[in-house]
């Protein structure tokens, strides 16, 4: 009932865990509170909460233009509501190394579980596509290490990303990823690989955790996590696709609507009431007090 009795400290160690394993774990993006709960449902690994997906939530295109308040508000809000470790986009930090450091604070304040770091220029892009430029390695490096000198909590999990293989290409992208683990990076997230063995480079590259982006739409194949499993990547995420299947079923219910005049046609493919309150588990709240709830289902 209310949120997660899971204390974020206990997430992190679990998550931090959970890594030594070698298993893959796998993140789901959650586009709201509510979609994080159906992702634990479902038995997955993770939560992955996008800055893509919030800046889209907004109306906003992912280009840096949301805020670290606006970050933090939605990773504490979907991280109190799930027993799951939670990962959190935090573009570029927000600013220079002291801004990033405070970001650090900020979403470790805010329950999620690790967090990561990118090495783009200000205004960053969606990953995915074209025309990015990166930061040189003096600057990368040095978010990195305000990254990890401003956590508390030591399990906080201190990714970083890099998008340097778009720009410079392959061999560049594994020096910087070595360049980063050096500067405390807990572990790497490659972005906008373009085949499998060039993920399988910078895992054999890299002695720390290696994450997968399957975007759909993007850059890169969308590998079965079996495939990604077989080469040793240990995080795999599904940046946007909760809120484009969500999106492309409202689009669809709204074409009915407009065209039929009603949904009976659309009934069908809803969720149902009862399974929302399933989901939101309507009969704890009956327990907790009937003298103050009664709800009837």
């Amino acid at each position: 009932m209310l949120y997660s009795t899971v204390t974020p400290a206990d997430k992190r160690a679990a998550f931090r865990a959970r890594l030594t394993t070698g298993e893959l774990i796998r993140m789901p993006g959650a586009f709201n509170p509510l979609s994080a709960k159906l992702i634990q449902d479902k038995g997955f690994e993770g939560v992955y909460i996008s800055g893509a997906v919030l800046s889209a939530d907004l109306g906003l295109p992912d280009i840096g233009l949301t805020t670290l308040t606006e970050v933090a508000a939605r990773g504490q809000q979907i991280s109190r509501m799930t027993d799951l470790p939670t990962l959190i986009d935090a573009d570029t930090g927000f600013g220079e190394p002291m801004n990033v450091a405070r970001t650090v604070q900020t979403l470790e304040d805010a329950g999620v579980s690790g967090l990561h770091i990118e090495d783009q220029v200000n205004p960053k892009r969606c990953g995915h596509l074209d025309g990015k430029a990166v930061v040189d390695e003096d600057t990368a490096l040095k978010r990195i290490r305000a990254a990890a000198d401003a956590r508390r909590d030591p399990n906080l999990l201190i990714m970083a990303r890099t998008d340097i293989r778009a720009v410079d290409g392959l061999q560049a992208a594994i020096d910087r990823a070595k360049a980063l683990v050096d500067a405390g990076a807990d572990a790497i997230f490659p972005e906008a690989m373009a085949d499998l063995g060039e993920f399988e480079a910078v895992r054999k590259a890299v002695d720390v955790p290696i994450l997968a982006n399957m975007t759909e739409f993007g850059k890169s194949e969308l590998f079965t996590t079996t495939q990604l499993a077989n080469i040793g990547i240990n995080i795999v995420i599904y940046p946007v696709s909760l809120l484009r299947l969500a999106m492309g079923a409202a689009e669809r219910g709204l074409d009915a609507l407009a065209a039929e005049g009603s949904l009976n046609s659309s009934v069908q493919h809803m969720q149902t009431r009862a399974r929302l309150y399933e989901l939101l588990d309507y009969e704890a709240y009956n327990a907790f007090d009937t003298s103050v709830f009664n709800f009837t289902l």
